[in-house]
């Protein structure tokens, strides 16, 4: 119920990038990713479709109120909403604001927003580079939270919690998490490899996984967490004879989900 959480709870939203959903759920089921599963509870990652079929449009939709939403066919109620009228999916546990993005939305209400850039769409290099970023009152970008750094997401994990330290405790925060570690060239992740695939991006979401429970754990140390976990996009290793994404391919659109409300230190660190 996010309209409840909202002002009580810090909120933190991962987006793993171009993470494939069965690449997710394999490496949960091979025990590849202790933290995530843990937040899973042992239930599978949720199959989710996502409005875009790559980085920007995707992001756009997610910050406006449209997360990816479930296969089941039918109307969805969403976690966050702007008004908008004829909107038919916005119910009783819906977050509903004037503002365009839920992301301004929080800010206008006493959160501190932050964005911890990872692709090229956050690193505010250019003007269509912080389109994004500029959502947010902070945005940090550097290098090494790139793609082609090998410790991409200890370098961003580690900006995170210095932004936690420095926040008052009575302080809510919106954190958004772009993990670039999924994203190609993950062929870094996995020694010997030369080419991007399924078991090069697994190794990827492996070694990002053994960073996100430190920052999972520094907020839920801090307040109750409602946490959002999910692949923006797939991303295709020659299926069909497709590679990389921006193509309608199902398993470009099909990306893992999870949704929780934590109010507890979890276990795993």
């Amino acid at each position: 119920n996010a309209r409840q959480c909202i002002g009580s709870c810090d909120v933190l939203f991962v987006t793993l990038d171009a993470l494939r959903y069965d690449v997710a759920e394999s490496a949960r089921q091979q025990g590849r990713t202790p933290c995530l599963a843990q937040l899973l509870a042992g239930r599978p990652w949720e199959r989710r479709l996502s409005p875009g079929s790559f980085t920007l449009p995707a992001h756009q939709a997610f910050f406006a109120g449209f997360l990816p939403v479930p296969e089941a066919p039918g109307l969805h109620q969403r976690l966050f909403a702007a008004e908008f009228p004829g909107s038919e999916t916005v119910g009783q546990g819906t977050f509903v604001y004037p503002e365009a993005t839920w992301i301004e939305a929080l800010a206008n209400r006493g959160y501190h927003t932050t964005c911890i850039g990872g692709v090229g769409f956050f690193n505010q290099r250019c003007a269509l580079g912080r389109v994004l970023p500029g959502l947010f009152q902070e945005s940090l970008w550097r290098p090494e939270f790139g793609v082609t750094d090998p410790r991409s997401t200890e370098n961003q994990v580690n900006a995170a919690l210095d932004v936690i330290s420095r926040l008052p405790a009575a302080q809510r925060l919106c954190l958004f998490l772009n993990v670039s570690a999924t994203h190609q060239p993950s062929c870094i992740f996995l020694p010997g490899a030369t080419a991007d695939s399924t078991e090069t991006q697994a190794a990827a979401l492996a070694y990002a996984d053994a960073h996100l429970g430190r920052l999972v754990a520094a907020l839920a140390r801090r307040a109750p967490l409602l946490a959002i976990v999910c692949g923006d996009h797939g991303t295709l290793f020659g299926e069909d004879g497709h590679t990389g994404h921006r193509h309608p391919h199902p398993l470009v659109w099909t990306v893992p989900y999870m949704e929780l409300q934590l109010v507890s230190h979890p276990s795993h660190s």
